[in-house]
């Protein structure tokens, strides 16, 4: 229901987020879905646990697989944010872990679970939520700022913004 009246613009999502901090993290669902479909760039992975030969071997059942420091457009501080589906955990291993991140890298992951629709929505609790992606620097600046680096314009702007590597659950290439 916070959602539908944030996009009717009945509640402010800026005032909601501001009670999410690196002290008071994103947990659920409703929590991470107020950054739905934005851009957010990783600052920090956390795990707490780990994946071998493709197996995660987390160390118990009622703690997250890992923590995530985010920035975001609109969020004067980072926020951080609890991961705790194995498929959203086992994407960022991959990049952070499995695929050397490089100098000139960045991670930035969406919320992309309120695509959903009909029985896959009635289900998402139990789906995961994250679309996680390797970008060059500063392709962070260049989605969310518009005005940042004018000069690079058609092409040029375009091949600054590309994305080097995805990882997005199966489900999402149907949505």
């Amino acid at each position: 229901m916070k959602i539908i009246n944030i996009l009717k613009g009945k509640i402010n999502k800026t005032e909601l987020l501001k009670k999410y901090s690196l002290e008071r993290p994103l947990i659920k669902d409703e929590d991470w879905n107020l950054i739905a479909g934005e851009a957010c760039r990783v600052l920090e992975f956390e795990p707490m646990a780990a994946v071998e030969n493709g197996e995660v071997h987390d160390i118990g059942l009622f703690l997250p697989y890992a923590a995530v420091i985010l920035e975001f457009k609109g969020m004067p501080h980072p926020v951080r944010g609890c991961i705790s589906h194995k498929i959203d955990f086992k994407n960022l291993w991959a990049a952070f872990k499995e695929r050397p991140l490089g100098e000139n890298e960045e991670v930035i992951i969406f919320w992309i679970k309120h695509r959903l629709k009909g029985i896959a929505k009635m289900t998402s609790r139990a789906l995961p939520g994250l679309s996680v992606m390797v970008f060059k620097k500063e392709a962070f600046e260049l989605i969310t700022d518009e005005t940042y680096r004018p000069e690079l314009k058609d092409e040029a702007r375009w091949e600054a913004e590309r994305m080097i590597a995805e990882w997005t659950p199966e489900i999402y290439q149907h949505f």
